[in-house]
């Protein structure tokens, strides 16, 4: 057998387990050392070593035994620390979940595993997935690969941080305004959230119920189009999920023609994005031209309104969801409190990190009696308004192009305020609030090395296209 070695193709990988070149145990041993020589990024929460070993045993029997392998066989994957995976430890990165062992897995973990993939651990994120930088973990901020004094981006850092490391082959987060889409920007890689609905959200501890969305984080196309034709699909566990059947996305990567893309004028102009980010969105448009497509620019007037919309929705959403983790069922509980509402607020209060309690409370607020009006039925307005003009633009275009994020990585402890957080997502909340798919690409770097995402969206249902299109910009770097 050759040396183990890095792998950034699902496809190069099969092919030396088929000629026997490299064994599925010798590849994930490999993997769980790159974890352990990295580990400073604090990249990982647990390697799921003996789970991990077993699965790639079980891979190598059957390559020994002439057996074929399912669609994702070897591939070595980590999953975000809020996706539940049966008898293993899961916390999304919360004290309140101290100690937490899943008795079941969810969905998207269990087809990868029918599929064979090798889930070699779970990834550091921002607490609940609430925040935009990796630093709102009880494990610590994720450290950039590209720079470990920078961030890694949120809320699915270590998940991003992990595959640009090449500490996994892949891995999967979850995305309620940007939380797989802006980590990939800034760690150079491919992140992916699907349409609204696509993928089950069963076993996904949720966030924001209407927002949340699973996707892949990979290097190139061709293995997100696999590991989404693999998760997504109808899934009786999950009412929001659609019952359409799952689509062959790895066999449609074949543009069609030339396509129509707009772009926002007034996002190219906004104060926030930084002068490498403008430029880099110019340098798209000017290649698309090239390559024979339609680009236009249009305005998108709403644009100051989508965050703070945004964030009223989610924290109302994020209010709800969290109330079940009280100290009294599971996970952490306050050991000197000595009552049943002693157990309740110091739990939560002690258990809960300073930007959950914050969003808790926000959405706590706009839900009362005396704002709801005010701040909850008026983001529904402009959810709504903002769904509808996105759903008509992308009648007019096949794809909306953007920055993903307004800046390239910035360093840990950089932002502190969290209204300045929260503008970052100013470009990726849009399809989460319309429910359509958006991926962010590695096209470009700035003059510091540093890599710089570009989004595009698409219409509902359009992750086949979009995906096409990613694949025809991928062989044309």
């Amino acid at each position: 057998m050759s040396e183990v070695k890095v792998y950034r193709s699902l496809k190069k990988l099969q092919e030396d387990l088929y000629a026997k070149n490299i064994s599925a145990q010798a590849l994930t041993r490999f993997y769980i050392s790159q974890i352990q020589a990295k580990s400073d990024l604090n990249a990982f929460v647990e390697v799921f070593e003996s789970s991990a070993m077993a699965t790639a045993a079980a891979i190598d029997e059957k390559i020994a035994t002439g057996q074929p392998l399912g669609k994702l066989g070897g591939l070595v994957i980590a999953i975000k620390d809020n996706i539940v995976y049966k008898n293993h430890l899961v916390t999304a990165a919360s004290r309140i979940l101290e100690g937490y062992s899943s008795p079941f897995s969810a969905t998207v973990v269990e087809r990868l595993l029918a599929e064979d993939a090798i889930i070699i651990g779970r990834t550091n994120c921002d607490e609940f997935a609430m925040g935009g930088s990796n630093e709102n973990s009880c494990y610590g901020p994720v450290k950039n690969p590209f720079n470990p004094a920078l961030v890694a981006g949120g809320s699915s850092g270590g998940s991003a941080a992990a595959v640009a490391a090449d500490l996994c082959m892949a891995a999967l987060g979850s995305d309620t305004g940007g939380s797989i889409r802006q980590p990939a920007s800034f760690c150079g890689i491919v992140g992916m959230k699907p349409t609204y609905g696509a993928v089950s959200r069963y076993g996904l501890i949720a966030y924001g119920s209407s927002f949340d969305q699973i996707g892949p984080f990979t290097h190139n196309i061709e293995d997100a189009a696999l590991i989404l034709e693999v998760i997504s699909g109808g899934d009786a566990y999950d009412a929001t999920c659609s019952s359409r059947p799952a689509i062959a996305y790895s066999q449609q990567l074949q543009p069609s023609g030339t396509y129509k893309i707009a772009y926002y004028k007034n996002a190219l102009e906004h104060e926030g994005v930084h002068p490498e980010v403008k430029k880099a969105c110019e340098d798209t448009i000017n290649r698309l031209r090239n390559m024979g497509h339609t680009v236009e620019g249009i305005e998108f007037d709403e644009l100051d309104y989508i965050v703070p919309a945004y964030y009223v929705l989610t924290t109302a959403e994020a209010s709800s969801n969290l109330s079940r983790f009280d100290g009294v069922k599971y996970g952490y509980r306050a050991p000197d409190a000595t009552n049943l509402e002693q157990t309740y607020k110091l739990s939560r209060s002690q258990g809960f990190g300073k930007e959950v309690q914050r969003r808790i409370m926000s959405g706590s607020f706009v839900l009362s009696a005396g704002y709801y009006d005010a701040y909850y039925s008026k983001a529904q307005k402009v959810r709504r308004i903002v769904a509808e003009k996105t759903h008509q633009t992308l009648r007019d275009f096949d794809f909306i192009m953007c920055p993903t994020a307004p800046t390239p990585a910035y360093p840990i402890g950089a932002v502190s305020d969290p209204i300045a957080s929260f503008l970052g997502d100013i470009f990726t909340v849009q399809a989460n609030i319309a429910g359509i798919p958006g991926i962010s690409l590695p096209l470009y770097h700035s003059e510091a090395g540093l890599p710089i995402g570009i989004q595009f969206m698409a219409g509902r249902w359009q992750d086949a296209r979009l995906l096409a299109f990613s694949a025809l910009l991928e062989n044309n770097k």
